[in-house]
């Protein structure tokens, strides 16, 4: 199959962001992995630039505007993570960010945006009217749209994270990440299989916004629709390009309840000490939910942590 992006891409990416973007570390913690019944290399991208794996794709983007281009700046809707990495990697190049955001966006998120000097502009919670006030800013500012997820600049930026889990821990069989817009994991599916065509991919999505299992069942690509979770990174529709790397390369897609998200969330700050936000605690739930410890063929698992940005003032507990 053709996908947006190759290894190339990849490769290039990683190229492009090198000395912006963090190398983030891979941490484990025998506790967790007698709970999962496997050897878990956890890696921490809340310890990316902006508290996501969100920066490596806004930077990869914006590293590959035309001066041009990069002269009118750029704008992009999200709910939190995306925004503030984009406003980021914007503010780094000295161009001019505009970030559309739903005003049920978490308050930590919204100020870590206006701290990096992006102008927002609210919109309702609803992907019509995001992509709606979006089109209005772009047409009123010529500012490039970068999309959260569905932009092969974006999934080649997020795929650098298979590159350095290809060195940091060389023994996993199997990759777990969360999966909303599905950058992420399409991204890192790509290189990771390229690299080794043997590796297992999983995907880790909300019972309460399961469009990407729904879809995988049905092996067409079918929208999100009101969903509910706490998980807020990952309440968007997969993409036209995230969606058939998903069908081909992801082997299964594990749903976890909120209850799942929250018990994961707090066991890995309690016992491992790593401070993650819901939609980074929804892989960890995976791995400990019955259908993936049945796997019993698979013994060493990278678990992608993709953010930390935690709103402290309206914790789940």
């Amino acid at each position: 199959m053709s996908y947006a992006i190759g290894l190339a891409d990849v490769h290039a990416a990683a190229r492009r962001i090198a000395g912006w973007a963090q190398v983030t570390p891979v941490m484990t913690c025998s506790t967790l992995d007698r709970r999962a019944g496997k050897s878990l290399f956890f890696k921490c991208e809340q310890w990316q630039k902006v508290g996501a794996f969100k920066f490596r794709g806004a930077c990869n983007a914006v590293r590959n505007l035309t001066p041009e281009a990069a002269a009118r700046g750029v704008v992009t809707h999200s709910s939190g993570n995306h925004a503030q990495a984009l406003a980021l990697a914007a503010r780094m190049r000295g161009i001019p960010a505009h970030i559309v955001m739903p005003r049920s966006a978490a308050q930590v998120k919204r100020r870590a945006v206006e701290d990096y000097g992006a102008r927002i502009v609210l919109c309702e919670p609803t992907l019509a009217a995001r992509e709606t006030t979006t089109a209005s800013v772009q047409a009123e500012t010529g500012a490039t749209l970068i999309p959260p997820y569905n932009d092969p600049d974006v999934m080649a930026g997020q795929g650098t994270i298979a590159l350095e889990l290809r060195e940091q821990a060389p023994l996993v069989e199997a990759i777990v990440a969360p999966v909303g817009g599905g950058g992420l994991v399409s991204g890192l599916a790509i290189a990771a299989r390229a690299l080794n065509p043997r590796i297992r991919i999983f995907a880790a999505e909300p019972l309460n916004a399961d469009d990407a299992a729904r879809s995988k069942t049905a092996g067409t690509l079918i929208p999100q629709t009101n969903p509910k979770t706490i998980a807020d990174g990952l309440l968007t529709s997969l993409g036209d390009l995230t969606w058939p790397v998903i069908r081909d390369l992801v082997e299964r897609v594990i749903t976890v309840t909120e209850e799942q998200i929250i018990e994961a969330m707090r066991l890995m700050w309690e016992r491992a000490k790593l401070l993650i936000e819901p939609s980074a605690a929804v892989p960890m739930a995976a791995v400990l939910d019955p259908e993936f410890r049945a796997l019993t063929d698979i013994h060493h698992v990278a678990v992608v942590l993709s953010g930390g940005n935690v709103d402290l003032e309206n914790l789940p507990w």
